[in-house]
């Protein structure tokens, strides 16, 4: 029997506890604030961010002499041009900034710095947007909020450094050979790697390590875990400041799930936590894996909603070139406290730091939509009290199909439509998304599918042109 500490000290918290405490999201600007760090630092131009529904970042960007106009939400943007936003005639959207998330970038001059804040979206009726992704997420957080629970979220973002042409595009070629883990001179994109988890730091982002993944040119940067919204306005700020770092020196920064054939694709596995009166609600020292009631019912919750929420997690055609057999990406719907081929897995740490790590996800996932939809997928899973199958502990790459079979293990789509299909089944999911984004999201996939499967690839012209 495990018999991790559940209720320690302060002192004596863990780092999961500690940041709980001290997160970066604690920063509370006033106005006031703002203006006084935009003199003295000597910010000149100030991006206004957000995202669409597929979490791509936008921005509208000011001077420093219309500040104040933005801080008095005056801002206004045309939202008929934004994927999944709005009609022409009813075009016109506010920009809110959070005050808490202004940041100067580091990367940027020293003279006439260029800075930024997050920004929710309202209506020309002052009211929040619905298909403002940030918002989902912060309808989520309210609900747990409301059941008394804090839910905090640590993402560990893979990506590739490839070189860029003559002309400045990016390609998908690399000089370097590296492997897991492996160190300079053979790891060529260590300097890169380098400033950038540097210039995250000095945005007060915690990086807890940073080193070369599986495949050629792949690397990972892992953060300390931080509250759900602030979780995600970092991943949002991390994959911007990792094209643009990689930028200045020479190479291309891609968060494609599977941009080189034969190779391990990237993936944003992510670790859930959730709180309660400051104790983590996941933590039971008289369980045999040392979990709760709670942390079951919520991984029941994931499992009963992980075939729809896959559209989210996994949102692109080539999110499925990386879910397959044979390349370490989680393709069977299963959880386990010591196998790493398991979808949701239980990580060894203990007490005020037992999470859970969902697997499937990748970096194309809007992380607003990714991490609402794990918050909320848990909770009904709470709710319901919703009890996972047994863990499958065996190594299920090893399996055969018949083994998969006996154990009732299922399996995540396998493709962007079947994805789709299953979303369109999740009515639970949908209702929590909002029907605004779920029509839009659903429409735009159903597009993007048909539009791929009228493509005729490489592949099918060698295999078949000369038949």
């Amino acid at each position: 029997m495990l018999k991790p500490e559940c209720d320690r000290k302060a002192g004596e918290r863990q780092k999961a506890g500690k940041k709980k405490e001290r997160g970066k999201a604690m920063n509370q600007y006033t106005k006031k604030d703002i203006i006084r760090l935009v003199e003295e630092e000597d910010v000149e131009f100030i991006r206004l961010q957000f995202t669409d529904i597929f979490g791509t970042l936008k921005n509208m960007a000011i001077t420093s002499s219309q500040l104040e106009k933005a801080l008095n939400n005056q801002c206004v943007f045309d939202g008929s041009g934004i994927d999944g936003f709005v009609r022409i005639e009813e075009s016109d959207r506010y920009l809110y900034p959070d005050l808490d998330t202004f940041e100067i970038f580091p990367w940027r001059p020293q003279q006439g710095k260029v800075a930024r804040m997050i920004c929710d979206i309202y209506t020309a009726d002052r009211v929040p947007f619905e298909g403002d992704s940030r918002y989902v997420l912060k309808r989520a957080i309210e609900e747990a909020k409301e059941e008394g629970y804090e839910f905090f979220v640590g993402p560990e973002c893979e990506f590739f450094l490839f070189h860029s042409d003559d002309d400045g595009q990016p390609t998908t070629f690399s000089h370097e050979k590296a492997g897991y883990f492996d160190v300079g001179p053979v790891d060529l994109g260590e300097n890169a790697r380098r400033d950038i988890v540097l210039n995250l730091e000095k945005m007060e982002f915690e990086v807890i390590s940073s080193h070369h993944e599986k495949a050629r040119a792949q690397h990972e940067i892992d953060f300390q875990y931080d509250n759900a919204l602030a979780s995600a306005d970092n991943i949002i700020t991390f994959k911007m400041a990792t094209k643009s770092i990689a930028r200045r020196h020479g190479l291309h920064a891609t968060f494609m799930p599977k941009p080189k054939f034969g190779e391990n694709g990237s993936g944003m596995h992510t670790n859930l936590m959730l709180f309660r009166n400051g104790k983590n609600s996941f933590c039971d020292p008289q369980d045999e894996n040392g979990l709760s009631k709670e942390a079951y019912w919520f991984i029941g919750g994931l499992m009963e909603h992980i075939k729809g929420m896959t559209l989210i997690t996994n949102p692109v055609v080539n999110s499925y070139k990386r879910l397959v057999r044979g390349f370490e990406a989680p393709v069977y719907i299963s959880w386990s406290a010591k196998n790493r081929s398991s979808l949701l897995r239980i990580p060894i740490e203990r007490g005020e730091g037992t999470k859970l790590e969902l697997r499937n996800p990748d970096p194309c996932a809007n992380p607003y939509l990714l991490i609402a939809s794990c918050l909320y997928a848990g909770l009904d899973g709470i709710k319901r009290k919703i009890e996972p199958p047994k863990a499958v502990d065996k190594n299920m790459f090893s399996m055969s199909d018949m083994e998969l079979i006996e154990n009732g293990i299922d399996l995540l789509p396998s493709t962007l439509g079947e994805a789709i299909a299953e979303f369109e089944k999740d009515i639970y999911l949908q209702e929590k998304i909002g029907s605004y984004i779920s029509k839009a999201y659903i429409a735009s996939k159903k597009e993007e599918w048909r539009e791929y499967r009228a493509q005729v690839t490489p592949w099918e012209i060698e295999k078949y042109l000369s038949r």
